[in-house]
């Protein structure tokens, strides 16, 4: 009831802010589990996508926004869990599988589960290589996944910004994928060959330049470098 309530009341300002052009609506499932897999521009990139499907979508956040104490923290609370917003604890191993996990529990409800395979936002404009998570999802779910290339949330809410300001925002959405195709979910390659085609969806769709990599700081250390590693392709 919640979320219903904010996305009636939120829908309106979002349209006038965003100043959204919407393209392919159609091609979200009307029902059922379904993979929303897309590019990562902005911190508000969640919310633009929450509110201009044409379904109810569920994503992860960092739990530090649920456990602000005072009016600011409730109010925290109430927006992002009104919003469908899941709260994790971020970080690699571990934490990242109990992440994925939570996805699967949305998508095994019937539910829209949003991902963004590459990880974290990109701050040169660049699309990142996607990490194999959203195609672990997928594969173990049997859900179908629907690329989605945003454009413009970058100006909605720059770097370093607190305040969302103005601006024109694109969200395309892709024709579904069925990536069954490609096998197991234990295995390596097929979560790899998934996920690059969901990859190369979302390139078609909002022409960025292909970086090539993973989009992630540089590892402080030897120890820090094999963790990534190990853990890269899962997640």
């Amino acid at each position: 009831m919640l979320k219903r309530l904010l996305r009636v009341f939120l829908t309106p300002i979002a349209r006038l802010m965003f100043r959204p052009r919407v393209i392919g609506r159609s091609n979200v499932p009307k029902r059922g589990p379904v993979v929303i897999a897309s590019n990562h521009r902005s911190f508000a990139d969640s919310i633009v996508i929450t509110l201009l499907a044409p379904r109810s979508v569920s994503f992860l956040a960092k739990s530090s926004y649920f456990t602000g104490t005072g009016f600011r923290g409730w109010l925290s609370r109430v927006f992002f869990l009104g919003v469908g917003a899941i709260p994790v604890e971020r970080g690699a191993g571990q934490a990242a599988q109990d992440a994925l996990e939570h996805g699967l529990e949305v998508l095994t409800n019937g539910e829209a589960f949003s991902i963004y395979p590459e990880g974290t936002r990109s701050l040169d404009g660049r699309l990142y290589k996607g990490r194999t998570g959203v195609a672990w999802l997928a594969l173990t779910s049997g859900a179908p996944v629907v690329p989605v290339a945003l454009t413009g949330t970058e100006d909605l809410q720059p770097v370093g910004s607190r305040i969302p300001h103005a601006a024109k925002v694109t969200i395309e959405f892709g024709a579904p994928l069925d990536l069954s195709r490609h096998g197991s979910p234990e295995s390596g390659r097929a979560r790899r060959a998934a996920t690059d085609e969901i990859m190369e969806a979302i390139h078609r769709m909002s022409g960025q330049p292909l970086a090539g990599v993973y989009n992630e700081p540089p590892a402080a250390n030897v120890t820090e470098r094999m963790r990534r590693l190990f853990h890269r392709e899962r997640h």
